[in-house]
């Protein structure tokens, strides 16, 4: 996944410029689900058409992603601002278009057992 967490970046990148910053990017395995990622986002021009702003990403994503690739990838979350796992990440990890790989880790009683976190940054209002 480490391949696709490369081409989510750019697409972070690319999307940040053209609609605004996040809060949170980041992709996420799912414990239910073996081999299945959650593409979990937080931002303030996400948070006002959550729909759109998934459609949106489908798009983005289709453009780079193979489709080997596009069915690992379970579901796109868009988190509200004052979710308690978006404030948990924020407090232990800041990081701006860049990869950090998380594993079995517990972030504030998040459990992670896998994460590839591009952007978990607050924004300040």
């Amino acid at each position: 996944m480490k391949e696709q967490a490369e081409k989510l970046l750019a697409i972070e990148i690319a999307v940040s410029k053209v609609k605004g910053p996040f809060e949170l990017f980041a992709l996420f395995l799912r414990e239910d689900a073996p081999d299945k990622w959650d593409l979990v986002i937080s931002s303030e021009w996400a948070r006002k058409n959550k729909k759109d702003a998934i459609n949106y990403l489908i798009g983005k994503v289709r453009e780079k992603f193979s489709d080997d690739e596009l069915v690992q990838l379970s579901r796109i979350i868009v988190l509200n601002k004052d979710d308690a796992a978006l404030k948990a990440l924020h407090r232990t990890m800041q990081v701006e278009h860049s990869i950090s790989e998380i594993r079995d880790s517990n972030f504030m009683g998040l459990a992670i057992k896998h994460a590839y976190l591009i952007t978990s940054k607050r924004q300040h209002s």
